[in-house]
């Protein structure tokens, strides 16, 4: 499991026994009926032995089963499904949904984790909120951390995540040392932020450790956007590295 499944949010499970994902769905979901939210339960089998009954959705009812997800249009679908559950009386919309399917080729994966990061943005402002699950042993450690890492929630070495409109754009946190540098940089390019101002500004203030090989990653790619990244951490480290580093497009500042 990589990291306990809190009342909504955005949650990425990933499991090694098919029942470890229904026993953590139907805790997640069980606070969704609590909370007075349509839940719905998107795996291969119907649930057993459950308090309750969720809505049963099959998977190739919302996704691209055999295909390659539009992650636009995916976040469109949920956000339609969000505005019917409330048109329905309920107070939002809940998801469980075993995704293994959907990101077996590195097109799918690719796009999927595209997905995950556009659709956390949109639960930052709308009441939906979704728990992935991921099959570490069809899919292997790699392809789930790649999945993993665009969730605030989740046991991911480090995590890019979307932040309510507010003082900064996105969330970082965990650790980003040199084992995981290239899996930052995949994941800054499938964040793929377009801030109105020109800054794309980071809260990193649940970022414990930061490698310079990944503030290089940030600039590089913060430049190619034509962007300048911001970033704001309560840590020193980060401000002395930049000051002997050539950083055109990062610019890093307390966050105290």
């Amino acid at each position: 499991m990589t990291g306990p499944p809190r009342a909504g949010g955005h949650v990425c499970l990933s499991y090694d026994e098919p029942a470890a994902f229904e026993a953590a769905a139907r805790d997640f979901l069980a606070e969704g009926v609590a909370a007075g939210e349509r839940v719905w339960y998107l795996a291969p089998a119907p649930p057993r032995d459950w308090s309750f009954r969720p809505e049963l959705v099959r998977l190739g009812d919302h996704y691209p089963e055999a295909g390659v997800i539009d992650p636009a249009a995916g976040v469109a679908a949920y956000a339609a499904a969000t505005e019917r559950a409330l048109a329905d009386g309920y107070l939002g919309l809940r998801v469980a949904a075993e995704a293994t399917p959907l990101v077996r080729t590195p097109d799918q994966l690719d796009a999927f984790a595209r997905y995950e990061h556009l659709v956390d943005r949109y639960m930052r402002g709308a009441p939906f909120s979704a728990l992935c699950g991921y099959d570490r042993v069809t899919l292997g450690d790699e392809a789930v951390d790649e999945l993993a890492c665009l969730h605030p929630v989740s046991a991911a070495p480090f995590r890019l995540f979307a932040l309510a409109p507010g003082p900064a754009d996105a969330g970082l946190a965990g650790e980003l040392d040199w084992e995981t540098h290239d899996l930052f940089a995949r994941a800054l390019a499938r964040a793929d932020p377009r801030p109105a101002s020109g800054e794309w500004v980071i809260d990193a203030d649940r970022l414990t450790f930061i490698h310079h090989g990944c503030l290089l990653h940030l600039d590089a790619y913060a430049r190619a956007q034509g962007l300048t990244a911001v970033l704001r951490t309560r840590s020193v480290a980060p401000a002395l590295l930049a000051t002997l580093m050539d950083l055109t497009a990062l610019r890093v500042e307390s966050a105290g």
